[in-house]
């Protein structure tokens, strides 16, 4: 009898309570939120949803569209005007030219005749030593 009623107790306790680790993880939800609020500020902004898959490319695109529907409605309903976003594109990348074969010779034969020694240099050390062993030399 009273092992039925312990029973019955413990069950109805523990019906009551959340038990970490068993609830859905917060992180998602988190998540979740994250993407329908960039979804919502993407149409309020007056950008395409493409655009907005775009430039939140780690957001989840079911929870970014949903928010972007959601604040599409309610916009509608409202008759709120969008906001057209201060930030400007990014700019297109730059053409990048490469130089022809014979301008990239030119340059390698010039960048090799400066690596080389000059024969003043070459000597130079030479003719001190000479010197030097000239007048260490008895006369």
């Amino acid at each position: 009898m009273y092992f039925r009623l312990w029973s019955l107790t413990l069950i109805l306790l523990l019906a009551g309570c959340d038990i970490p680790g068993l609830g859905p993880d917060p992180r998602i939800a988190l998540r979740d939120a994250d993407g329908k609020a960039i979804g919502a500020a993407c149409r309020h902004a007056l950008r395409g949803i493409e655009d907005c898959y775009g430039l939140n490319e780690r957001a989840s695109k079911t929870a970014v569209f949903e928010g972007w529907k959601a604040m599409d409605q309610y916009m509608r309903e409202n008759k709120i005007d969008g906001v057209p976003p201060k930030q400007a594109k990014a700019p297109e990348p730059e053409e990048v030219i490469l130089e022809d074969k014979k301008s990239k010779a030119a340059a390698k034969d010039k960048a090799s005749t400066e690596m080389r020694p000059k024969a003043e240099t070459a000597t130079a050390p030479h003719k001190a030593l000479e010197k030097t062993v000239a007048k260490s030399a008895p006369p």
